[in-house]
C-alpha cells in the first residue's frame, strides 16, 4: 500500500480533531478526501506528510512510518498545502531550483525544472518573480514544487484554488495523468472536480470517517437512488420481463412505453437491458441513467 492509516488521531487540548480513523490507498488511485470545514481533512493530510505528529495511531507512506522515518516519507511525498507557502521574492526557476536542491536532485536539476515548468503550464510566466504572479499561477508553482522530485504519493489540499476555467481543465487533466502511476489524495470543496477525477471518495466529518467507497457505489449503491429510464418503441404489456433483467431491484412505469429500472450497478443493468431488447426484438427509443449527485450525498451525510 502507498498509504496506510491505522486508528490515527489528533487531539488539541479537549478537542479531538481526528478520531481513530483508518484507511489504505494503493498506487494508481485518485482519492477525493472530502469533508466540511473543520472536519479534520487538512489535519489528517498534515499527519500523513509528517508535518504534524499524531496523538495516537500510526500512518505510513510506501512502508515508512511518518513518525520514526520522516525523511524517507518526505522523499516519497509531494505536498501542496492549502496555504501554498511560497517565497515571493524568488523567481520561478530560482524557487524550483531551491526545492530541487532540498531534494538533492543533483545534475538532473535543470532538466527536471524545465520538464515541470512545461508540465504545469508555467512557461508564459517562467521568467517572473513569484510575487508578481496571479493567484492561479502561484497555485501552479505550488503544484510544481510538489512534483519536482517525482514523488510516489501526491497530497493536494485545494489544488485548483484560484484557477480560471481554462487552467482548471489543464490541471485536472494533469492530475488524472499523474494518478495513473502515483497515489493522489485530493481535498476540495468542488464536487464536480471529484466526479471528474476521482474513482474513490473518503468523507470525514467531525474527525470520523463516515464514507469510504468508490464514487460509483456511493452514487448508486444500497439505497436504490440510481435508475435507468428507458423508452421502448411499443408498449410493454407488463413489468414481469423487465423485473427479471439481471441486476434490476425494482421497476416503475412512467407511461405505456417508458419505465424506470432501479439497480445498484447501473452499468451492468444497462448491458443486460440492451441484451434483453435484442433477444425480445424490442426497439429502444431512448435510454438514460440517473444517479444521486455527489453533492447531495455529501450534504446528506454531513448535515
Amino acid at each position: 500500500m502507498s498509504i496506510t492509516v491505522t486508528q490515527l488521531s489528533k487531539v488539541y487540548g479537549e478537542q479531538r480533531a481526528v478520531n481513530d480513523i483508518s484507511f489504505s490507498l494503493s498506487k494508481g488511485e485518485i482519492v477525493g478526501f472530502l469533508g466540511p470545514n473543520g472536519a479534520g481533512k487538512s489535519t489528517t493530510m498534515k499527519m500523513i506528510t509528517g508535518y504534524l505528529p499524531p496523538s495516537g495511531g500510526t500512518a505510513s507512506v510506501c512502508g515508512y512510518d511518518v513518525v520514526t522515518q520522516p525523511m524517507e516519507v518526505r522523499q516519497r511525498v509531494g505536498y501542496l498545502p492549502e496555504a501554498n507557502p511560497l517565497y515571493f521574492d524568488m523567481y520561478i526557476r530560482e524557487f524550483l531550483g531551491f526545492v530541487a536542491q532540498v531534494h538533492k536532485l543533483g545534475k538532473n536539476t535543470d532538466k527536471r525544472i524545465s520538464e515541470i515548468i512545461a508540465m504545469t503550464g508555467l512557461q508564459p510566466e517562467s521568467k517572473k518573480k513569484i510575487g508578481a504572479l496571479s493567484k492561479g499561477y502561484k497555485q501552479r508553482v505550488g503544484l510544481a514544487q510538489a512534483l519536482i522530485h517525482d514523488p510516489e504519493v501526491l497530497i493536494l489540499d485545494e489544488p485548483t484554488s484560484g484557477l480560471d476555467p481554462n487552467q482548471l481543465a489543464d490541471i485536472r487533466q494533469l492530475i488524472v495523468e499523474l494518478g495513473r502511476n502515483k497515489t493522489v489524495v485530493l481535498s476540495t470543496h468542488i464536487m464536480q472536480e471529484v466526479e471528474a477525477m476521482c474513482s474513490r471518495v473518503i468523507i470525514i466529518n467531525k474527525g470520523n470517517i463516515i464514507a469510504d467507497d468508490t464514487l460509483q457505489n456511493l452514487q448508486q449503491g444500497g439505497r436504490e437512488n440510481g435508475y435507468i429510464q428507458v423508452s421502448f418503441g411499443e408498449p410493454v404489456p407488463s413489468n414481469t420481463d423487465l423485473q427479471q433483467i439481471a441486476g434490476v431491484t425494482s421497476v416503475k412505469q412512467q407511461d405505456a412505453n417508458t419505465w424506470q429500472l432501479f439497480a445498484g450497478n447501473l452499468e451492468d443493468v444497462r448491458k443486460n437491458l440492451l441484451q434483453f431488447a435484442l433477444i425480445n426484438n424490442r426497439n429502444i427509443l431512448s435510454l438514460q441513467s440517473n444517479s444521486q449527485s455527489l453533492e447531495s450525498i455529501f450534504r446528506e451525510l454531513t448535515k
